[in-house]
């Protein structure tokens, strides 16, 4: 099953396990559709996934850079060596925000909630993980 949003309760079991001014690092691990998923009723022009999350990458950087947070690591992904058979991944990413509270900060900001329709559209699957540095 996809998994392209967070669970009910899953942010407050991560604020469980993570002090709030602990520095984060999150683990994006993105799977693309073919064609972009838009509702119907979106309006947006039909691209391909890669192109919607392009359109969400664009306010989700400057989102990201708002809330003192950047871009530690971008790649495509060519090969899942230890995973369940057919799981692959077409990019990840690795996210620094400077605490949980900047990260929420930004999840509640009005225009980067509206910018996750491109997001959802865009892919097939995906995987959030949040991780912290080692000390």
């Amino acid at each position: 099953m996809p998994s392209l949003n967070p669970a009910p309760g899953s942010i407050e079991e991560m604020l469980a396990k993570v002090p709030a001014d602990t520095p984060i690092l999150m683990l994006n691990l993105l799977r693309f559709n073919a064609q972009a998923q838009y509702p119907s009723e979106s309006g947006h022009a039909p691209c391909s996934g890669r192109e919607a999350y392009g359109r969400y990458g664009q306010v989700a950087g400057r989102k990201v850079a708002e809330a003192g947070g950047r871009v530690r690591l971008q790649t495509r992904a060519l090969h899942a060596l230890i995973a369940p058979q057919g799981e692959n991944w077409d990019q990840m990413l690795v996210v620094e925000y400077p605490s949980i509270a900047a990260f929420l900060t930004m999840l509640a900001d009005q225009e980067y909630s509206a910018a996750t329709v491109h997001r959802t559209a865009a892919l097939m699957d995906s995987r959030l993980i949040c991780t912290v540095e080692p000390n």
